[in-house]
């Protein structure tokens, strides 16, 4: 089944994090190949967004967690097939071993150098708001090329990403 254009799929995404370092995935298919993200996938049929991202955490990483926590929303729009309603939930963990993972590398990534390695355009600014405690119900626009135009947190209104340049 095709999935029609320009509708939005539901997704989880479990961010991983122990004191200042996120548990990240280095994907190996697109989008976004190489750049580092954290894991979690598309919501099957019937299925509601916390038991997906246990599932996908289950599935990526092996891990089995008793509890996840809500973070906020992540709603991205764009003129191709990219058109996202991610619900956001992050978990505290201990230090492990990165296991392996289908989808790509696992790789502990300290905060302080994630604007070093290679992310999706709204990830930096996610994890900034998950390192502060704030709740965040993200909109991102992007162009056909998935150049992020503008990026508006909805509970404030602050637009924290503006690109009037369309090139």
């Amino acid at each position: 089944m095709q999935f029609p254009l320009g509708y939005k799929r539901a997704a989880a995404i479990i961010v991983l994090r122990h004191e200042q370092h996120f548990l990240l995935l280095k994907r190996n298919k697109p989008p976004f190949v190489g750049s580092y993200l954290p894991v979690g996938g598309k919501l099957e049929p019937f299925e509601d967004p916390y038991t997906c991202a246990l599932r996908e955490l289950k599935e990526e990483t092996g891990l089995e967690l008793d509890s996840l926590r809500y973070a906020g929303a992540l709603i991205e729009t764009s003129p191709i097939e990219y058109n996202w309603q991610c619900n956001i939930y992050v978990a505290d963990i201990d230090y492990i071993t990165p296991p392996p993972c289908p989808e790509g590398e696992l790789k502990w990534i300290p905060f302080a150098e994630v604007p070093n390695v290679p992310t999706p355009p709204t990830d930096f600014i996610l994890y900034q708001y998950l390192m502060a405690g704030r709740p965040f119900a993200f909109n991102a626009i992007y162009d056909a090329n998935l150049k992020l135009l503008k990026m508006i947190e909805e509970i404030s209104g602050e637009v924290v990403v503006r690109n009037s340049a369309r090139s």
